[in-house]
């Protein structure tokens, strides 16, 4: 092969190193750019992804906000009419009392003139009129005591009716709810103890262990907490008279922690509430209590105080001839 050939024949394969080089070089450059849009992309993804997430806590933030918002209306609106109820309820209470204080002032007045005619003039009469005066003098005092008696049970309702309308709130202070309840179950029992003597009954506490303290107005709730052991206890006290054979009067009171809410139950296995008169036992001067004994404010004043006045919720389970429970929950 002459000499002047060989440079010739070499080219060839420089040619291809320096296209292989090239190919090679083309090659990786678009493998780096394929996994620079991959990072972009996944880059992209990412950022979307977070934008979304952002976008769905403002969003439930929002709502959450728009529904805090509502409920605080609807308070307001509520507490407006109950105002305006308060302030008629107690318009008229106190035009009722005024001539009521009369009515008790003057039949007791009359009691006392009674008993003078009694004692300085009945004797002076003659025995053939004494005894038809007297008999007249005593239905005459009767009469009167009535009078003095269903007043004052109309006292009791007017003071209901001042006590129900009245708007001003106690002020929230943090309370140890298991002494408060405590203090109050004793002091219920002790009060229907007082009463009657002979009534006994089996009281069971099972207070929360690890309940902190929770931001109430003692006073308030201590008024609602002795309205629901006197009417345990009443209603205890009532099965108990029927003498029902083998029947143990059971008073038991639970308090717990449940899913951001304190609660307490009170229950009782005296006669149960009839299912017809539920739905009415909060309604003011509702009462299942025969006349006299009671004035129909007690539940009703309950349920505004822990409905209106802390937010919670005071709830009755009952089976007629079996129990009455009462449950009351409170923000914690």
């Amino acid at each position: 092969m002459p000499d002047a050939l060989l440079p010739f024949l070499l080219i060839g394969p420089v040619l291809l190193l320096l296209v292989g080089g090239i190919i090679g070089i083309l090659v990786r450059e678009q493998r780096r750019r394929l996994q620079q849009e991959r990072e972009k992309h996944l880059l992209l993804e990412q950022q979307n992804e977070l934008l979304e997430q952002q976008v769905q806590q403002r969003t439930a933030d929002l709502q959450q906000s728009l529904d805090h918002l509502q409920a605080t209306q609807r308070q307001l609106i509520q507490s407006e009419k109950l105002a305006s109820l308060g302030e008629l309820t107690a318009g008229v209470a106190h035009e009722i009392q005024n001539p009521l204080n009369f009515v008790l002032n003057f039949s007791e007045v009359s009691v006392e003139l009674v008993q003078e005619l009694k004692e300085e003039v009945l004797h002076q009469l003659p025995a053939t009129t004494m005894a038809p005066a007297a008999e007249l003098l005593q239905n005459l005092e009767d009469n009167l005591q009535r009078i003095t008696q269903h007043g004052q049970r109309a006292g009791g309702i007017v003071q209901g009716m001042l006590l129900h309308a009245r708007t001003s709130a106690s002020e929230r202070q943090p309370t140890n709810l298991n002494a408060l309840t405590d203090q109050f179950l004793r002091l219920a029992y002790q009060g229907m103890r007082a009463k009657d003597k002979a009534f006994n009954v089996t009281i069971e506490t099972h207070f929360a262990p690890d309940m902190g303290l929770v931001s109430v107005a003692p006073q308030d709730i201590g008024r609602v907490l002795l309205n629901l052991f006197n009417n345990a206890l009443y209603a205890l006290r009532k099965r108990q008279q029927a003498q029902e054979p083998g029947y143990k009067p059971l008073l038991q009171v639970t308090t717990q922690c449940r899913s951001g809410q304190v609660e307490l139950r009170v229950r009782d296995n005296g006669p149960g509430i009839a299912a017809d008169v539920l739905d009415k036992i909060f309604q003011p001067f509702f009462t299942t209590k025969p006349t006299g004994e009671g004035s129909g404010l007690g539940l009703s004043i309950s349920y505004d105080i822990v409905t209106q006045g802390h937010g919670g919720q005071l709830l009755c389970q009952t089976q007629e001839g079996a129990y009455t429970e009462f449950i009351m929950r409170l923000p914690a």
